[in-house]
């Protein structure tokens, strides 16, 4: 496919075909493929936690309590975290992207931008194998039994939960405001 298509054809992917599992070496080798990306200074300041089986399964826990306490009634607070727990269970494999607070807030920001890039040259390179990925960025990001859990340490920033998996239905496209109509020209 040429990158014209992925790039306009890649979509973010909710439903997932769950008959097909996805091995951590292929998500590793695109990873490895996505992090050739513009980096100032090199920092090269992310590291990629891959979320399956029993982690994955507490992840769900935690997401149905804490997302469940404002529920008015004792019966709409299991439901409520039935279902939020079900939101990440589901997903055949989750990637937290952690990137290093970098003391100084521009490196900060750059670092931040770079990883941004990672994420998307992973989506894009994911798409063309027919795995689909969505961006989340939920209360877990934060929360700090998540971080403990994830491992995220004093001086990380989580900044993306990617759900991934091979993709199930695909949504339809949304259009886009071109570019040109946002363009100033100063002369």
């Amino acid at each position: 496919m040429q990158l014209e298509q992925l790039i306009k054809n890649r979509r973010s992917i909710t439903n997932y075909d769950t008959s097909k599992n996805i091995s951590f070496e292929e998500i590793q080798a695109l990873l490895d493929i996505a992090v050739w990306v513009p980096n100032h200074k090199m920092t090269q300041p992310w590291r990629f936690i891959l979320i399956d089986g029993e982690t994955k399964k507490q992840l769900g826990e935690l997401h149905g309590k804490t997302g469940a306490k404002a529920a008015a009634t004792p019966e709409e607070k299991e439901k409520k975290a039935e279902a939020l727990k079900n939101k990440i269970t589901e997903v055949p494999l989750w990637i937290a992207v952690v990137v290093e607070e970098h003391p100084q807030m521009k490196f900060r920001e750059e670092d931040y931008a770079s990883a941004s890039m990672v994420i998307q040259n992973f989506s894009l390179l994911a798409w063309e194998k027919g795995i689909g990925t969505i961006w989340k960025t939920n209360a877990l990001l934060e929360n700090l039994e998540a971080r403990e859990l994830l491992q995220i340490q004093p001086g990380e920033r989580n900044i993306a939960l990617l759900q991934v998996g091979y993709i199930g239905k695909e949504p339809k496209a949304k259009r886009r405001i071109p570019a040109s109509d946002r363009i100033t020209i100063l002369k």
